[in-house]
């Protein structure tokens, strides 16, 4: 697919040809990427645009339609949506941050621990979520400081099935915070 013009690549894509995808990657992660950075000032969030820019273009690569433009264009397009999106959820934050403490009164360090507290009450909410397993694995892993194989070890399960009940836990959570617009550095 590298020899592919940029005309036969947004037309793949649009097929759902995996391999598209790979090579619009290829070609211009690296610009969505910059382009991330440089709005945000932020690698590790524009690292995490570049990847919801992909994957929301591939999860919507049927309303792509390469008649109506290049695959570079609609991708670029996707990515300025994707930025104001982190710069509204990060001003969003800051303003309840600012409401708190100045309608407290309160120190940075306060308010810093404020902030920790909504952290841990949006957490605590998500984690009921979770399946019965995955709740008592991560509560084990994070409450009591235990680690993967002590808590196998402890519950009675094999290590593989709490490193599975761990791992699916992380993402369902992460992806519940992402699409819940609660996820905030």
């Amino acid at each position: 697919m590298t020899t592919a013009s940029d005309d036969q690549l947004g037309e793949g894509f649009a097929d759902s040809d995996e391999s598209c995808l790979k090579e619009a990657y290829r070609r211009w992660g690296a610009l969505i990427y910059t382009i991330a950075s440089r709005k945000l000032a932020d690698d590790e969030e524009a690292k995490d645009v570049t990847q919801q820019v992909f994957v929301g273009a591939w999860n919507s690569r049927k309303t792509f339609d390469p008649g109506r433009g290049s695959l570079k264009t609609w991708l670029l397009g996707i990515t300025h949506r994707k930025v104001a999106d982190a710069l509204s959820r990060r001003s969003r934050h800051q303003r309840d941050v600012q409401a708190v403490t100045s309608s407290t009164n309160m120190t940075r360090q306060e308010a810093s621990a404020a902030e920790s507290v909504v952290d841990y009450v949006v957490l605590t909410r998500e984690m009921e979520t979770l399946t019965e397993q995955q709740k008592l694995v991560l509560t084990m892993a994070f409450y009591e400081d235990l680690s993967q194989s002590q808590i196998a070890e402890r519950i009675g399960l094999p290590l593989g099935t709490v490193k599975t009940h761990t791992r699916r836990g992380l993402m369902r959570l992460k992806k519940r915070l992402e699409v819940d617009g609660e996820a905030h550095r």
